[in-house]
């Protein structure tokens, strides 16, 4: 009997245990499927085709291709720019000469202009010393009256008195007669000076105002290459930024319908390790399943100058420093400071590269050339290896031909300039370029 409810006993546990591990295999199912469903009832991002994949490579192929010609096509247009831009500087600067030349030319023009004057104030008075003895031989009756004088005397020593002066009067209307002739020369040779010196003056001044005016044109012309590379630049950007946003797309969807597959399946693994540990629970098994269920990571994918003055150098460049901010004026800056540019800067005041560095020396009582090839090829060159605060550097479109220097800075030392820049900027500090560099010179030394 007792062995029989031993049996019995032993049954309904073994029953009991089964179910127990039943009912937690069926709520570890549960559980499962609780974390399975989100990611299963949630809308799978769409995953490009392969056919899209191999388009949307293809555009990143074409995309990097652009951006490469686009490169080019910036240097090209850029380099452009900038030529024609130098070769607007040069032409102001053969602007400047030019009008150096005319005020020369003018100031000998005046210079002539007072000499005829005072040839024909001159001639005035020989030709009045002419008609008194005009006149004056008139009332005598004759041209000679020497005998007359003579005949009239009381005695020898009136005769002797008067025969010395008949003499000197005799002589001294030689003389106003050589001096009428010299005086008449003088004058036709100041006229023809200063008819000559206008007439130069005149032509330097048609050729400064034609150097303007083909300046003008050149300056204009490299502000529409700047204008219209500026836009090709910003359409080309455009298409690149588009062209990248298109590519970005088709591989973000790729990566979010990748993570979605890898989350499925981990949330899959989870729900059949699950499903197995029921089922071992429910065939009378442990329910451990002994291992991980996490799922693997996912990849990401993607000629020499002396020393020179350092208390002059330093005084232009304070002087320069002064004016940080101005704006630059083709063709602007006096010795006295900013002054109204020409041309396309006609009524901004301001200065331009030369006009800034001439205008700085001059405060240390240093007065240099107004243009830039002026300014270098009379000033003591220095070495670029020796540059000393204070120091001008020059650039040129061609390094090896000074003609072709179109911008001038002053060196502050410490790899460190200052310049006034280009129309449309301002007077500023920044770091020294040795592009186009072509040499250095000292004014204070």
């Amino acid at each position: 009997m007792s062995t029989q409810v031993g049996m019995h006993t032993g049954i309904a546990r073994s029953a009991g245990t089964r179910w127990a591990h039943r009912i937690i295999a069926v709520g570890a199912v549960t559980a499962a499927c609780l974390v399975v469903a989100p990611g299963v009832a949630s809308a799978r991002p769409h995953a490009p085709s392969d056919s899209q994949i191999r388009s949307a490579q293809a555009a990143k192929v074409e995309a990097a291709r652009q951006v490469g010609g686009i490169t080019a096509q910036l240097a090209t247009a850029q380099a452009s720019v900038d030529a024609a831009r130098a070769a607007a500087n040069i032409a102001l600067d053969t602007f400047q000469g030019k009008q150096a030349e005319y005020e020369t030319a003018q100031a000998a023009a005046d210079v002539a202009a007072a000499a005829a004057k005072k040839a024909e104030a001159d001639l005035g008075v020989a030709r009045d010393d002419v008609a008194a003895f005009a006149r004056s031989s008139y009332m005598q009756g004759s041209t000679s009256p020497t005998f007359a004088a003579l005949m009239t005397a009381d005695g020898p020593a009136q005769l002797l008195e008067r025969q010395a002066l008949l003499e000197s009067a005799g002589g001294h209307r030689s003389d106003v007669l050589v001096k009428v002739a010299v005086v008449q020369q003088r004058t036709a040779a100041s006229k023809a000076a200063a008819a000559g010196a206008l007439a130069h003056a005149d032509t330097l001044k048609k050729e400064a105002a034609k150097a303007l005016t083909a300046a003008s044109n050149v300056e204009a012309g490299a502000r529409q290459k700047a204008a219209a590379v500026q836009a090709q630049q910003s359409a080309l950007q455009a298409k690149l930024q588009k062209a990248q946003r298109t590519l970005l797309g088709l591989q973000g969807a790729r990566a979010a319908a990748a993570r979605y597959d890898a989350q499925q399946a981990a949330a899959a693994r989870a729900a059949e390790a699950a499903a197995r540990a029921a089922a071992e629970a429910a065939s009378g098994g442990s329910g451990d399943s002994g291992g991980s269920n996490n799922p693997p990571p996912v990849q990401s994918s993607g000629p020499p100058a002396g020393a020179g003055s350092s208390s002059a150098a330093q005084t232009a460049i304070n002087a320069a420093m002064r004016y940080i901010g101005t704006r630059y004026a083709w063709g602007g800056g006096s010795l006295s400071g900013p002054s109204e540019g020409w041309g396309i800067d006609a009524g901004v005041v301001g200065f331009d590269c030369s006009g800034l560095t001439r205008y700085a020396y001059a405060q240390a009582g240093i007065y240099i050339a107004r243009n830039s090839s002026a300014q270098y090829s009379t000033l003591p060159k220095v070495s670029s290896s020796n540059l000393q605060p204070g120091d001008l550097v020059f650039y040129a479109t061609n390094t090896s031909r000074p003609s072709t220097i179109h911008h001038v800075a002053m060196y502050l030392g410490g790899g460190q300039m200052i310049e006034a820049p280009e129309s449309g900027k301002t007077v500023r500090v920044t770091s020294m370029r040795w592009g186009g560099f072509i040499g250095a010179v000292r004014p204070s030394a």
